[in-house]
This record gives C-alpha cells, sequence and structure tokens, in this order.
C-alpha cells in the first residue's frame, strides 16, 4: 500500500540538500527561458548525460537557434554536431521532424498546452512538461526515470511507467512542489539514489524510504 505520510517532511530536507539552483543545461536555461531551446535541448537529454547535452546543445545553437535554420543543416551534419549526446542518427530525424512541424503548424513557436505539444510525433510526455514548466513557468510534472524511480522507491506509488507515474503523483504531490521537483528529483536521483547501488548510507531521507526494490546499497 503506497505511503506518502512523510512526503512533506522529505520534500523539504531534499529542497534544503539538492536546491533546483543547481546548474543542470535546462535549470539554466530556465533563467532566460527560449523554448525552442529548451524544447530541443529536452530531446537531445534523452538517454544522455548532462555534461554531453550541455555541450552538444551549445554546439547546434551556435548554428542554429531557429526551426528555420535547423531545418536548413544537412542531416549528416547535424549528426555530426550530435553525435555526441548518442542515439545520433534517431535524435537528427526528430529534431528535423519537430523543426519542421513548428514551422508548418505553429508558426515557427513552440506551442504552450500539452495536447499541441504531444501532437507533435517526437515529442512525450516528459519533453511536453519540460517546455511547459521551463519555458512557460505552468505547473507541470516533467517525470523522467528519476523521477519515476524513486517515489516507487521511497512507497509513494506502485507504478510500472513515468506516465503512470505522473499520474498518481498529480494526485498526491502538493502544488507547491511542483515547480522544482524534477530539478530536485534528478539531482538527488544522480547523487545519492542512483539507480545501481544507490548510496543510503549517507541519504538523508533514509530514515523515510520503504527502499522499495533495492537489492544492494552503500
Amino acid at each position: 500500500m503506497p505511503s506518502t505520510k512523510n512526503l512533506p517532511k522529505i520534500m523539504n530536507i531534499l529542497s534544503k540538500k539538492y536546491p533546483s539552483t543547481d546548474k543542470t543545461t535546462l535549470n539554466r536555461m530556465r533563467k532566460k527561458p527560449d523554448a525552442f531551446k529548451v524544447l530541443i535541448a529536452c530531446l537531445l537529454s534523452l538517454r544522455a548525460r548532462d555534461e554531453n547535452t550541455e555541450k552538444v546543445s551549445a554546439k547546434l545553437f551556435k548554428i542554429a537557434d531557429t526551426p528555420q535554420k535547423l531545418t536548413k543543416i544537412p542531416l549528416k551534419k547535424l549528426e555530426k554536431v550530435i553525435y555526441s549526446s548518442g542515439h545520433y542518427k534517431k535524435k537528427a530525424k526528430t529534431l528535423k521532424h519537430v523543426s519542421k512541424e513548428l514551422i508548418k503548424r505553429f508558426n515557427s513557436k513552440v506551442p504552450k498546452t500539452r495536447e499541441e505539444l504531444l501532437s507533435i510525433k517526437g515529442i512525450g510526455p516528459k519533453t511536453s512538461n519540460i517546455v511547459r514548466a521551463f519555458a512557460y513557468g505552468e505547473l507541470a510534472l516533467p517525470i523522467d526515470t528519476h523521477c519515476h524511480r524513486i517515489p516507487n522507491r521511497l512507497g509513494w506509488v506502485t507504478t510500472k511507467t513515468p506516465e503512470k507515474t505522473e499520474v498518481k503523483l498529480t494526485k498526491i504531490l502538493p502544488k507547491r512542489y511542483w515547480p522544482n521537483f524534477n530539478a530536485i528529483i534528478v539531482s538527488f536521483g544522480r547523487k545519492i539514489c542512483q539507480p545501481i547501488s544507490p548510496k543510503c548510507s549517507i541519504c538523508p531521507i533514509s530514515r523515510y524510504c520503504q527502499r522499495i526494490g533495492i537489492k544492494r546499497s552503500r
């Protein structure tokens, strides 16, 4: 049975320990949000390390910081530019398609609504919510692998996919935590609550964690 009794205590501890001001690529973009750059950086970040995303994004935006400029880059050149982000062939095609859709259907602007964002092939719930939250300051919960794994470990939810985790969290997580939830949990997940062998011995919330699914820890 999911337990959220200590949810506020846990979030308050993590908010102080892992502030949302951590210098990840997308967090930095929140200061001067450019919806197109947020969208593209998010698409590049899928299954990639943040340091790689930062380097690749910076490299790409020097030559293409608008949908029009991106569509004009030859596919092979685009693949070369984003190579180190991983899965570069698939990502290059996605970036091209998304940019063309923005030009064709949205007057070259990144749409603000979940429905419109999800109507573009290549944009999923996580990316949609990151754009809405990081670029437009809307209340949304971007759920990546960290934000899916950790609430399950804590016992807040019992879900199989990030999409189902998002649905559950919107019902149990107080909205005051929504704006910074992704940034805080991602930082915590990278530093302490890692996928394999998490650092439970130095975890600031270990006393509240149900450790569901953890077979080995440090």
